[in-house]
This record gives structure tokens, C-alpha cells and sequence, in this order.
């Protein structure tokens, strides 16, 4: 069932002139209109065609409108439904808004009401599927499902974080700079009772150190020079949701005092203004900086260190969870691929190589931006190691050795690199292996190696 751009409606009514009189006018108003007389050719009409509005009378021949409503609505749960109702069943009505019907209509109708209330039922339609599919896009990229993390340290991270989504607590994530920070604080508020809230998010230390504590806070008109009129800071404007403060590290001692305050009391005081504001919030911050050798070198509060250090959460770098790198890889490899019109099917052999060897001091943000490059540059389905990290100077004797002379260690990392990459296909991993089949089954199950576990799920 295609939806059409003009909105359809089906009216469902047991009076024949009125079904002609409402068809009429709908029509003049450039509706598509279907009409029925009886109740099951209602229900036939919506199983093989997409309404975006039903108008039903409540009282009908053999069923009353509320139970035709219930049929239609386990056919097209989205579709809003005006229910057509006598003076003397006006109770009936409101019961069947509370069943679901977006609204009702008294007899005999006032033609301009009845297309008013049609605009405002296909209207919030509109909105509610918008917010729908806005909130399933943000799920999507953001669900804990759908972060990429084969490695046992960034299973590890999404296990605790998932466990502490669902409760207030409040979580300090550290790790270097390009590890995806603000990628977990958003899963964590996609996963928190608050969801349907704000997620309100600041990196510290990219403002002035002036403007700080207003763009938190808020101030009142006339506060500062520069105030002309009064502003909602940050932590109000996140208020029943979440906020994200990332570097909190950079955070100036005299903005620190403040935050204190807020996280101790819930409430806080707008640059100029003696009424203190209450907040509901949740707080996620976030470092690249050792908060515990910045509180001994006395740039960081010791009693706010131990207020927002609730749930540690460790992003290790990419060079400590190599076994990601190809899975993330691939992944961005589609998305550019997709965005540029381009078919781009994976890497080469050796550009998984080049790219495992590096050490990723930009971690995952890096990883990406050499990807964009390459699927930018390549002029073939699959990315060649000429095009990864061009500008990068990779030292020589950093080589993958020969199987044959490899100690245990780096033998068995190698085969679940090459695992990865191929996904558990045992063929296309022998051939880039350089071994025969057999040859490398043995080599697999002398290192307990499922390649079942490497498969695309």
C-alpha cells in the first residue's frame, strides 16, 4: 500500500446523502476521497488501500464506529480517525477519543470545522511519523547494538555502560582524543529512561573561559557587557534529559566551583541573577587528560574529581583493540561508498595490512578520515594499500613476518586480523594467507580458532 501526495480519507457512514454530501466537499478541498456504506466494505477498502484519515460515524447499521475504529486502527495503528456523532451521544464520543480517536464531530457538521479538523488529524500525522522515523534514525546510529566492538576491552566498555544506562549515576569517560566519547554518552541517553528528552552536549574546552559560565548557566539581560537580553544557559535547556560536558578536563577552577554547586544541589544561579533555577539532569563528562595528576597539580578540583568520578568508563585507544580497525574500516568504507554513489567493495590484503601495522595516534576519528580519502581517490572497488595513509611515514621494519617464522603470539593475532577481515570465509582467508586450505585449517584449530565467530551476523 503506496502512500499517494494527495491525502486520501475513507468515510464511513450508514446515510447515503450524507456519504455524497462529505465526498463532495472533500473532493472541493482536493482529498482524495473513497466512501462506505457498510462496515466490512470499510475494513476490505483499508486493507487494500493506504488512508491517511478515516471519518466514521458512531453509529452505524450492524457495529458501532469505536469497534470499526479498532479494526482499522489493527490494520493502520498510525492512521487518526474523526468519529461523526448525534447530539445525544456525545459521552460515547469522548469515550471513543479515548480509545484513540483524534477527535469527533457532531451532526450536522459545520463543513469549515469538519476541514479544519482534518488539516489538524493530518497535520499531527505528519509531525508524529517525523518525530517517529527522527527517533528511529537517531536509535539506529546510536543503539549499543550498533556500535562496532569486536574487541574484548570495547565489550567490556559497552557491558558497564549498558548496565548503568538505565540509572542516574553519573559517568566520567576518559580516553584519548578521537576514541568516540561522545559516541557512548549518546548511547547511554538513547538507552536511559530519559531518551525523549534533550541530549544537550559542550565541548569545555573550545569556549572562552568569559562565556563559559554563561553558555551553562544562562544570564540575565544586562549582566555583562554584551547582554542585551536574557539567555537559557546549557544545563536549563537540558533539564529532564541529559548533558554532555566533554574536556571537562579545560574547565576554568572558577567554573568548577559552580558545577559543584549544580551537582551537589541541583540548581544553579544565572550570571546576574539572584533566583536560583532547579534542574532535573543526568551528567555525562568527558576527558583526554589524567583528572587524578590534574587534581595533584592542582588544576582540577579534588572534591569535584570524586563528584563526577562515579562510573569510570575507559575508551582504550585504537592501537590497544586492533581487532576493530577492519570492522570499522569496512563500516566507513560502505557509508562513504553509499554517500559518494560509488560501488566500494572492501580493502586489499595489503591495505588491511598498512592499516592494522599503524598506530592511530587520531584513534577512530583518524581512522575515518583516511577512509574518506581513500574511497575518494580509489578508481577501484577495492581500496589498494597506495591509497592508506599517503601522508603518513609507516617505519620499514614494521613488516607482517612469514607464518612460518612468526612467534605464537603475533601467528595467532594474524589469523584473527585475516578472520576479520574475511569474515570466517575460509577460502578467501587461505588464498590471502598464501596457504592451502587444509593447511590452514590445521593452523586454526591449533590456535582454537572458531571462524563460525568472525561470520557477519
Amino acid at each position: 500500500m503506496e502512500k499517494k501526495n494527495v491525502p486520501s480519507i475513507l468515510v464511513v457512514d450508514d446515510d447515503r446523502n450524507l456519504l455524497e454530501l462529505v465526498k463532495m466537499r472533500l473532493e472541493a478541498s482536493h482529498y482524495e476521497v473513497v466512501t462506505a456504506y457498510r462496515e466490512e466494505d470499510a475494513i476490505d477498502a483499508a486493507k487494500k488501500q493506504f488512508f491517511d484519515l478515516a471519518i466514521v460515524d458512531l453509529q452505524l447499521v450492524k457495529r458501532d464506529g469505536i469497534s470499526v475504529m479498532e479494526d482499522l486502527h489493527a490494520i493502520n495503528p498510525e492512521m487518526p480517525v474523526i468519529i461523526f456523532t448525534a447530539h445525544g451521544s456525545i459521552e460515547s464520543a469522548v469515550e471513543a477519543v479515548k480509545k484513540g480517536a483524534f477527535n469527533y464531530l457532531s451532526k450536522p457538521f459545520d463543513p469549515k470545522e469538519l476541514l479544519l479538523q482534518i488539516e489538524r488529524a493530518l497535520e499531527n500525522s505528519r509531525l508524529t511519523s517525523e518525530i517517529r522515523r527522527l527517533k528511529g534514525l537517531l536509535e539506529e546510529r546510536f543503539d549499543f547494538s550498533n556500535i562496532i566492538a569486536r574487541s574484548e576491552k570495547m565489550r567490556q566498555v559497552l557491558e558497564k555502560v549498558t548496565r548503568v544506562a538505565k540509572t542516574d549515576c553519573t559517568i566520567h569517560i576518559h580516553g584519548e582524543s578521537g576514541t568516540g566519547k561522545e559516541l557512548i554518552a549518546k548511547a547511554v541517553h538513547i538507552a536511559s529512561p530519559r531518551r525523549d528528552k534533550p541530549f544537550v552536549a559542550i565541548n569545555c574546552a573550545a569556549i572562552p573561559e568569559t562565556l563559559l559560565e554563561s553558555e551553562l548557566f544562562g544570564h540575565e539581560k544586562g549582566a555583562f557587557t554584551g547582554a542585551v537580553q536574557s539567555s537559557k544557559g546549557l544545563f536549563s535547556r537540558a533539564h529532564e534529559g541529559t548533558i554532555f560536558l566533554d574536556e571537562i578536563g579545560d574547565m576554568p577552577m572558577s567554573t568548577q566551583i559552580k558545577l559543584l554547586r549544580v551537582l551537589q544541589e541541583r540548581q544553579f544561579y544565572p550570571v546576574g541573577s539572584e533566583k536560583p533555577i532547579e534542574v532535573d539532569i543526568r551528567v555525562i563528562v568527558a576527558t583526554n587528560k589524567d583528572l587524578e595528576e590534574e587534581v595533584k597539580k592542582g588544576v582540577f578540583r579534588e572534591d569535584l574529581f570524586y563528584r563526577i568520578h562515579v562510573i569510570p568508563v575507559y575508551l582504550p585507544p585504537l592501537r590497544e583493540r586492533k581487532e576493530d580497525i577492519p570492522l570499522l574500516a569496512d563500516f566507513y568504507l560502505q557509508n562513504f561508498g553509499e554517500q559518494m554513489g560509488r560501488s566500494l567493495k572492501g580493502f586489499t590484503a595489503n591495505a588491511v595490512q598498512k592499516l592494522l601495522l599503524y598506530e592511530w595516534p587520531g584513534n577512530v576519528r583518524e581512522l575515518r578520515n583516511v577512509v574518506e580519502y581513500a574511497a575518494a581517490m580509489s578508481q577501484h572497488e577495492m581500496i589498494t594499500e597506495d591509497l592508506i595513509l599517503k601522508t603518513k611515514d609507516i617505519p620499514d621494519e614494521q613488516q607482517f613476518m612469514p607464518l612460518k617464522e612468526a612467534r605464537e603470539g603475533f601467528e595467532k593475532n594474524y589469523l584473527i586480523r585475516l578472520l576479520e577481515f574475511t569474515r570466517g570465509n575460509i577460502s578467501k582467508a587461505s588464498t590471502l594467507a598464501g596457504k592451502y586450505r587444509a593447511d590452514f585449517y590445521n593452523l586454526i584449530k591449533k590456535h582454537n580458532l572458531n571462524p563460525d565467530l568472525f561470520k557477519k551476523q
